[in-house]
């Protein structure tokens, strides 16, 4: 069986949890868990990027005058 995915991407659900740690958060920067959730929505984020551009290093640069087959 294929794997299902999930109602809502990886990196929605670490902004969620992020957003809720930071709401009436004293010292952010100190906390070891906040770091480590940032850090693994920073790491969705550069995996998302880095698949669109792949994707569109993938679809070359040729003219779109293929579209348009020539009369003959």
């Amino acid at each position: 069986m294929a794997k299902k995915k999930a109602a809502e991407s990886e990196e929605v659900r670490l902004k969620k949890k992020v957003s809720a740690k930071l709401v009436g958060h004293s010292n952010p920067e100190g906390d070891a868990a906040m770091r480590a959730l940032r850090k693994r929505l920073k790491r969705e984020q550069r995996k998302r990027r880095a698949l669109a551009l792949r994707k569109k290093n993938a679809g070359g640069t040729k003219p779109a005058e293929t579209a348009a087959p020539a009369a003959g």
